[in-house]
């Protein structure tokens, strides 16, 4: 992956410092890819963002092989949450208008969600209003999510428990 050194640093940007520093509670796995991380507000049960490993502006500062590598690790982390949330299928988002880094959004969706939400798009939520992601509370599906990428041969090792150097 191309990273420019004069690029601004965004959350993503922080947020992956973290992750490689062990500072960041939200973490489940390391990928080829980049990071899985909880997403801030669990909107809805198992919402987590792929984050590049080094950041890059956009999907198409990425050379075609490692944006097929970030393309398929965000597919596979999207079947790996099917099967431990038990949802009824997986919406993606790429976007990066208000954080212009590369970052991906995999949400699971569920039959159990408000009718009325069904067929919105994520956005429509009240994400201030969403229970924050905290380790206590997250943390055996987090930990599930690991277990299930692991088997997948997904994961690459981490130097860190997640959030082991939170502080």
């Amino acid at each position: 992956m191309t990273s420019d050194a004069h690029e601004p640093q965004t959350d993503i940007h922080r947020q992956v410092a973290a992750a490689r520093a062990g500072r960041e509670p939200r973490v489940s796995a390391r990928l080829f890819s980049g990071w899985v991380l909880f997403g801030e507000r669990q909107f809805v049960r198992g919402y987590v963002l792929l984050l590049p490993d080094p950041v890059v502006p956009s999907l198409n500062s990425l050379s075609a092989k490692e944006r097929v590598q970030f393309l398929t690790d965000m597919a596979r982390l999207g079947d790996a949450l099917l099967k431990v949330t038990g949802a009824a299928r997986i919406n993606y988002a790429i976007l990066g208008n208000i954080e212009p880094a590369l970052h991906a959004h995999v949400i699971p969706r569920y039959a159990s969600e408000p009718e009325a939400m069904r067929t919105e798009h994520p956005w429509a939520y009240d994400w201030k209003a969403a229970p924050p992601f905290d380790r206590a509370a997250h943390g055996a599906l987090a930990e599930s999510l690991r277990a299930e990428l692991t088997r997948m041969g997904l994961t690459k090792p981490m130097r860190f428990v997640p959030g082991a150097n939170a502080g």
